[in-house]
């Protein structure tokens, strides 16, 4: 089966565990009386490999009335792969890049006093332009920690959206940029998600996390996968770029494989913490590439 008729199986399983992956409660359930609120959103979260892009991919084919929010897609959420510009900023990336200010123009989303606008997926041989609009990320250190924290709470907080699924909008992107760029702690990042927990309270939504047992293996099947028809990889450089170029890679001498694989076991290790002691009524944790006992529940 592929679609997934909630309301049937909410007339066969009203108040069980089918029902409360795809609606919240009124009153919890309680009562017996179908008091449904809102289609629960799915943030779904993994470390690089776990196949969050193929289960975002299935889930919404099973889902066919939710949205889905892809990394570098506009999102009420996530900023990932978009420049968050002002409007004066604005004006003069349309003034640089004016012979594809058409382009631009139909990427670009206004947002109160700023703009985003999703450059990688503007189509361009010019020179320097993706790198460019790089610098206009909320991630990267781009933004002092502040200013960061004030972005991603704020953009939380007006999002009331309900029948969407994200692909890693609440743990990777954040999470990296807080470790490699703003050199934060353990229990500092712990803290954040407290607060970003408080943000969401009365908001329905579910993280299922794609937990990669052998970390190793799966960087091999993704190094393979994201490699061009001659062999020639494209992922696994510039994520070894990004690493061995930021504050913390530099800090504790991470570099190539071995410091990759360090680097993410140190993640892993940190959002199961944040999972554990922030979400853990919110998750729903499903083996990496292994998902039958979820779709047997669906």
């Amino acid at each position: 089966m592929t679609s997934i008729d909630a309301s049937k199986r909410n007339e066969n399983k009203q108040y069980g565990k089918t029902a409360n992956l795809f609606w919240t409660w009124k009153d919890g359930g309680k009562s017996g009386v179908d008091k449904r609120c809102n289609k629960v959103n799915y943030f779904i979260e993994g470390l690089q490999g776990a196949g969050k892009s193929t289960f975002v991919q299935k889930l919404s084919e099973a889902l066919k009335d939710y949205k889905v929010f892809w990394e570098g897609d506009y999102s009420p959420v996530e900023l990932a792969w978009c420049a968050y510009v002002t409007e004066d900023q604005y004006t003069d990336i349309l003034n640089s890049y004016s012979e594809i200010q058409a382009d631009i123009k139909g990427k670009t989303f206004a947002e109160e006093d700023h703009r985003i606008i999703c450059y990688t997926q503007i189509l361009t041989d010019i020179p320097g332009f993706h790198k460019e609009l790089e610098k206009y990320e909320i991630y990267n250190g781009n933004y002092e920690r502040e200013t960061f924290e004030e972005v991603v709470f704020e953009r939380f907080r007006n999002w009331n959206g309900e029948g969407q699924i994200f692909e890693c909008s609440i743990f990777q992107n954040i999470i990296e940029n807080q470790i490699l760029y703003l050199m934060m702690s353990d229990e500092e990042i712990i803290s954040f998600y407290g607060r970003l927990k408080n943000v969401l309270a009365d908001k329905p939504y579910k993280i299922i996390y794609l937990d990669m047992e052998d970390i190793a293996d799966g960087i091999r099947i993704i190094r393979k996968e994201r490699s061009d028809e001659k062999g020639n990889e494209f992922w696994f450089p510039l994520m070894l770029s990004y690493l061995e170029e930021s504050p913390y890679g530099k800090a504790h001498a991470l570099a190539g494989e071995e410091g990759l694989l360090m680097h993410l076991e140190h993640r892993k290790s940190l959002e199961h913490r944040i999972i554990e002691e922030i979400f853990k009524e919110n998750t729903i944790t499903l083996k990496a590439k292994n998902y039958s006992s979820f779709w047997n529940d669906l």
